[in-house]
């Protein structure tokens, strides 16, 4: 048997042993079936790209030129298409904002001349968003940008907390094979090791664990 002792106030303690059974049961929920990597070998996702791709649960504002009653702000639905005024059940997720913007063009071309389509992000959803959990100050849900790198996420969520295990954390993301997990040093990469400093994609998960007592 093994006896954790979690020092602090008795509201401290619940919430750190909440944290603490979160990360266990995720972390525990994937480890017979991921394959685990280091940070230098961790593998980039197969759907990686360099350009922002529409996943559901992103909210679009579609502006269709000279025409307003066509334009609108609407969200990927859970099947991944969109519709607006004349264009009905889109498929919307796994395009560019310009590929779908294109592809409006063709079907308003039926009704328009020359139809002129901008479709822009306004807001992302889970497939393009970035979770950092456990022992950092403000565990929280980051927006994806290009070029996005783990320091960037532990900078944003404002640093390791005093009880982080940083250089046992976990980088979880979903790829062909299923999920994978990556080691990352992240007390090493704070105290200057950029090998550790690994990219980051749209879905990934980044888990940060306590120290063990």
């Amino acid at each position: 048997m093994v006896t954790i002792k979690i020092a602090g106030s008795p509201a401290h303690r619940l919430i750190r042993c909440s944290t603490m059974l979160l990360i266990s049961g995720f972390l525990l929920s994937g480890c017979a079936s991921s394959a685990v990597y280091s940070a230098s070998e961790c593998p980039q996702p197969s759907t990686a790209n360099s350009k922002y791709v529409i996943g559901p649960g992103d909210i679009l504002k579609i502006v269709v030129w000279r025409n307003e009653e066509l334009s609108a702000t609407v969200p990927v639905r859970p099947d991944g298409r969109v519709s607006t005024p004349l264009v009905d059940d889109m498929e919307a997720s796994g395009k560019t904002p310009s590929e779908l913007a294109k592809d409006m063009e063709g079907v308003l071309a039926q009704y328009l001349r020359s139809p002129q389509v901008s479709v822009i992000v306004t807001d992302q959803g889970a497939a393009n968003q970035i979770q950092v959990i456990g022992q950092v100050v403000n565990p929280q849900t980051l927006s994806y940008r290009d070029g996005l790198r783990t320091l960037d996420v532990i900078v944003a969520a404002g640093g390791l907390t005093e009880f982080a295990a940083g250089n046992r954390t976990h980088l979880v993301r979903q790829n062909t094979a299923g999920q994978i997990e990556c080691k990352i040093r992240v007390k090493d990469l704070l105290a200057g090791d950029m090998s550790q400093n690994v990219p980051i994609f749209p879905g990934d998960v980044i888990v940060i664990p306590e120290t063990r007592f």
